[in-house]
This record gives structure tokens, C-alpha cells and sequence, in this order.
């Protein structure tokens, strides 16, 4: 191969992608391995995943790259910035299903979320034109109205709870009165940061351009923003999901809340019903609840968490009824209407008509993807009956040249899976990468007090698959750092083949179980046993030790252990 620097010549300003760097420490080691080999003037960026050097005699492009393998890193292409060598040049997708003969980006991604910019900073490291279309403010979900605010409003909530309720003798706290209003103040500070530091100002950092304005398609290849017609040669719909409202006669008159106005609430209601007891509805009126209000939980299903496992179910029931809350479970919400100052439900519940009084209705029956006025007919998009985007294993349309990512294709609604998919989603569409989605020991967490956490299958999911499992459950009363915690209401759930004990699936309700559970999202990965975890090492004192009392219990009675026990 000629080498580069006979190119362009010794002086030249050039550019070199690197896969691998992920702090400014890295940034310093990328610089010295490169002056080290003969560059001069070298800058580096771990954020766009490239460094600048200037080309000197006698250094070749080989020298370069050796050095920053050396140094633990992935060199890519290099390239004179502007002017991309042909040989390095990430492949054009071909010209079909009538594109412009001229597109005006590579890549367009419609919607402004998670799963855009993981998408959008793929393909702008990878050399592409990318514009981002967003009609509303850019973040998306999690940032704006879901995850982040939603986790700094429970946590104010659990702080305010534990102040006046915890199970310790010989020590006496109380709690005030809470102004909710300092505490929203708060969470739309943090929000707001992080809306810039992880969002809007990652946009200048890589080199992507955001459009304002709602999108919609005019051709298979083209759409319309704000009147202005834009075509590119391949498109991403990411365009999320919204709350989900249900056709309950008179609540569509009754101010009622969902996931979104919920937060920027000021008042704590006196009364409050939470229609929809899953993992939104528990944890924003477990919230509320230990903010002071009266709460009443409503599901249709036979019991709330309706998704986790039954003993799980069990114990969150107990623990929110014990914390004073009224759980109705298949439970169906007739109508609801205004009387006078507050609100009338009336549900009925095992064969009984009951009223209940409420101040407040919050809804979380779910979500229903945004798909509305994007016009994918015209584009040849199919939808389901939800609306969501039918897509394939790669993630494609029904139109070759548009694929879709994350909430609005009706995948598990986590901001992770919408990242892990935008990023997949420009490997396939733009990089011929081929890669199949994969949820295997896909982890879920409900943030309740206690938290519940799940990953993989559950032992009815493994029964309906026809799979035979074998099942370990094993109570917190059973663990040491509950017993030290003085709180036991909880419990350790693992599914596995009984013919290779391999691990199917692992539900856990305790304190922290968001992050336990990552041990079991490994295990499932990568195929290993129970017997395999029951024998790594596991930090005493730790809920982290209950994943391996659990594992040992497939085979021995662990409450006639010892401490630490192998």
C-alpha cells in the first residue's frame, strides 16, 4: 500500500480515528504514543474518537498505528481533514428504492433521544453527514420526562420516608413538612444540566446537525420539516413513545396525570388514584405515598408488577399496603367523574361496584409509540396495531432504506436498549455491519422502596417455552446485610435448565437490586451455571452475596451455613 505521508506530503495536517478512548487520560496517552512515534502538534478529542497530528519526514502511517496499538487503543482510518482517502472511506450504501441522485445528508434521524444520539454520534465518528430532526426539546425521554427526573423525585421521596420510618433502635428522627416545590426545583436543575452536558452540547463535540421541526415523509427517500424538503440516503425513526391513555368514560374531564405532568407537581394531593399499578404507576404513587399522600393502586391484572414474578408481586403488595396504601388488583375502572371538589372512580372488583373518592388520578397504563403524523405510509413503513414500526432483527423497515430504533418500534422501553439499538441501527444501515438484535439477560429495575430488579426469563416464561427448569427462592431473612439492615422484606428468585443448570433468569426485591442483578445479567450472557456462580466470590455483608446464597440454595439448606460459607 503507498504510504500516506507520500500522499500528502511531510507538514500535512492529518486525522486518525481510534476506537477505545474514554476519558481525557486518554486523550494524554493517545498524544504521547503518537509524538512518541514522530508526530508533531498531535491533538486528541476521546469524545470525537480522533487526534490530529501533523505529518513530519521519515514517520509512516504504519509507525502511527503501531504506536497506538501499543498503547491500548484501536486506530482507524486516517485521513486529511476534508479529504477522506477513497481506500478508508466508510461504504456509501447503494443507490436504490429511488433515491436523490444528490441526498442533502447520509443519515437523517428523526426524533432527538437516546437512541438518535447514539445513532448520530456512530455514524458522524464513522465520517457521515447526520442531521437530527426534533420537534420538541431535544433529550428525549429519559432525560427531559422519564428516568432522570423520575429517579431524583423517589429519591427525594425515600429520604423524606426514611427521615420518620426506619427499623433502628436508640436513635429518634422525624420528618418536617416537605415543600415540594424546592424539591421539583431541584430535579429541573439536574435536568437541565444534564439535558446540556450529555445532549446539546455533544452536538458541536461531533459534528451533527439538529433540525427543529416536526418531520414527515413525502417519499421513500424525502421528508418535510417546517416546509423544507430534505432527502438522505438512509433514515432512522426514533421517535420514542408518549403516555397511553385509556377510554374510561368522563376521565378525559377530570385534569387527570400522567408520567409527565406528574413531576412538576407542587402540592402533595391529599387523595391520589394510580390507575395502572407496573413499574411507572408503583413508582411515582409509592412516591407520592411517601410524600404524604393517601394512595389507592388500581390494575386490571390479578396482582401489581403483573410482569415479574408472582412472589415478587406478593411482597411489594405487602410492602405498600404496609406503608399504608390500597392496592386493587383485577380491578376495572368503569368511569370517573367530577363531584364538586374532588373526583369519583367507580371500579369494579370481584363481582362489587365500589366509588372511591380521589383528588388527584395519575394514569400509567403504559405507552403507545409516537407515530402519529410522520406520514410512513407514503415512505412504505408498515406499523403494527399499536402503532409501533414493524421492524426485523436488524432493525429495518419495510422500506429498505429506513430503519428504526428504540420506543417507537415497540422494543422493551428502557434508554439503554434505545442507545444499544441507534448505535445498531447505523451499523446496519450505514456500515453493512449485520448485526442482529440480541435482549438476552436484558435487566429491568422498578425503583420502589424496595427495589425490584429481574433479567432473562421468568420460570412461567421458561414453562411456556416448553423449557425444564429447576428453581432456587431464597428470603432476605436469609441474607446477613438484610438481617444487619433490620429489614427482610424481600427475597432472591433463579431460574435454570435443569439438564445444564445453566442460568434462564434471575428476579430479586431488596435493597439495591438494581445492582445486584448485574451479576446475573453476566451469567446469562456468557452461559454459566449456578454451580459456577454459587463458587465466584461474593463480598460479605453485601446484598451482592444474596445472588450466591441463592445460587447455593439449588443444593444446600444455606440457613445451616456459616458466614461466608463456600
Amino acid at each position: 500500500m503507498t504510504d500516506l505521508q507520500e500522499l500528502f506530503g511531510k507538514g500535512q495536517r492529518a486525522l486518525i480515528k481510534i476506537e477505545g478512548m474514554s476519558c481525557n487520560d486518554c486523550e494524554h496517552h493517545i498524544k504521547a504514543a503518537l509524538a512518541g512515534a514522530g508526530a508533531d502538534n498531535v491533538e486528541a478529542s476521546w469524545k470525537k474518537g480522533e487526534a490530529q497530528f501533523t505529518w513530519t519526514a521519515g514517520v509512516s502511517d504504519s509507525t502511527l498505528k503501531s504506536a497506538i496499538r501499543a498503547a491500548g487503543y484501536r486506530p482507524g482510518e486516517i485521513r486529511v481533514p476534508d479529504q477522506a482517502l477513497q481506500e478508508n472511506t466508510p461504504p456509501k450504501p447503494e443507490k436504490t428504492y429511488g433515491e436523490s441522485p444528490d441526498p442533502d445528508y447520509d443519515l437523517i434521524i428523526i426524533g432527538a433521544g437516546s437512541a438518535a444520539f447514539a445513532g448520530a454520534i456512530k455514524a458522524s465518528e464513522a465520517g457521515y453527514r447526520v442531521g437530527i430532526v426534533e420537534k420538541g426539546t431535544i433529550g428525549g425521554t429519559c432525560v427531559n420526562i422519564g428516568c432522570v427526573p423520575s429517579k431524583a423525585l423517589l429519591k427525594a421521596g425515600e429520604a423524606y420516608w426514611q427521615a420518620g420510618h426506619h427499623p433502628i433502635e436508640g436513635i429518634s428522627t422525624s420528618a418536617g413538612a416537605i415543600d415540594l416545590g424546592a424539591v421539583v426545583a431541584q430535579k429541573d436543575a439536574l435536568v437541565s444540566d444534564l439535558r446540556k452536558t450529555k445532549y446539546t452540547d455533544l452536538v458541536a463535540a461531533y459534528g451533527f446537525e439538529v433540525i427543529q421541526g416536526f418531520a414527515r415523509f413525502t417519499s421513500p427517500d424525502t421528508i418535510v420539516v417546517e416546509g423544507n424538503s430534505i432527502s438522505a440516503r438512509m433514515f432512522i425513526v426514533a421517535t420514542g413513545a408518549s403516555p397511553a391513555i385509556p377510554p374510561i368514560p368522563g376521565l378525559a374531564d377530570t385534569g387527570y396525570l400522567t408520567s409527565t405532568t406528574a413531576l412538576d407537581l407542587k402540592e402533595i394531593p391529599g387523595r391520589l388514584a394510580v390507575i395502572g399499578a407496573n413499574a411507572i404507576g408503583l413508582e411515582l404513587g409509592q412516591f407520592f405515598q411517601h410524600a404524604g399522600s393517601s394512595v389507592t393502586f388500581i390494575d386490571i391484572a390479578d396482582r401489581i408488577a403483573p410482569f415479574e414474578e408472582p412472589e415478587v408481586s406478593d411482597i411489594l403488595s405487602k410492602v405498600i399496603t404496609g406503608q399504608g396504601g390500597t392496592v386493587y388488583t383485577g380491578a376495572q375502572v368503569l368511569k370517573v367523574e367530577q363531584a364538586g371538589e374532588h373526583i369519583d372512580i367507580h371500579i369494579s372488583v370481584s363481582g362489587r361496584q365500589l366509588v372511591m373518592p380521589a383528588d388527584k388520578i395519575l394514569v400509567a397504563t403504559g405507552r403507545r409509540p409516537n407515530t402519529d403524523g410522520l406520514d410512513l405510509e407514503i415512505a412504505g413503513i408498515e406499523t403494527g396495531n399499536t402503532g409501533a414500526i414493524t421492524v426485523d432483527g436488524y432493525l429495518r423497515t419495510t422500506n429498505p432504506r429506513v430503519f428504526a430504533a428504540g420506543d417507537v418500534t415497540g422494543s422493551p422501553q428502557f434508554v439503554y436498549v434505545s442507545a444499544y439499538e441507534g448505535a445498531m441501527a447505523v451499523d446496519n444501515a450505514l456500515l453493512d455491519a449485520g448485526r442482529e438484535v440480541d435482549l438476552r439477560g436484558l435487566p429491568w429495575v422498578t425503583f420502589t422502596l424496595p427495589q425490584v430488579a429481574s433479567a432473562g426469563i421468568t420460570e412461567a416464561q421458561a414453562h411456556a417455552s416448553g423449557r425444564n427448569v429447576i428453581v432456587s427462592i431464597l428470603p432476605l431473612s436469609a441474607v446477613p446485610r438484610a438481617l444487619v439492615n433490620h429489614d427482610t422484606a424481600g427475597l432472591v428468585k433463579l431460574v435454570a435448565d435443569s439438564a445444564s443448570r445453566q442460568l434462564l433468569g434471575a428476579s430479586i426485591i431488596s435493597e439495591n437490586a438494581g445492582e445486584v442483578i448485574q451479576s446475573a445479567v453476566l451469567a446469562i450472557r456468557h452461559n454459566i451455571t449456578v454451580d459456577e456462580l454459587a463458587g465466584t466470590f461474593h463480598p460479605y455483608l453485601t446484598m451482592a452475596e444474596s445472588i450466591k446464597l441463592a445460587a447455593q440454595t439449588f443444593d444446600r439448606d444455606v440457613s445451616k451455613l456459616s458466614c461466608c460459607a463456600a
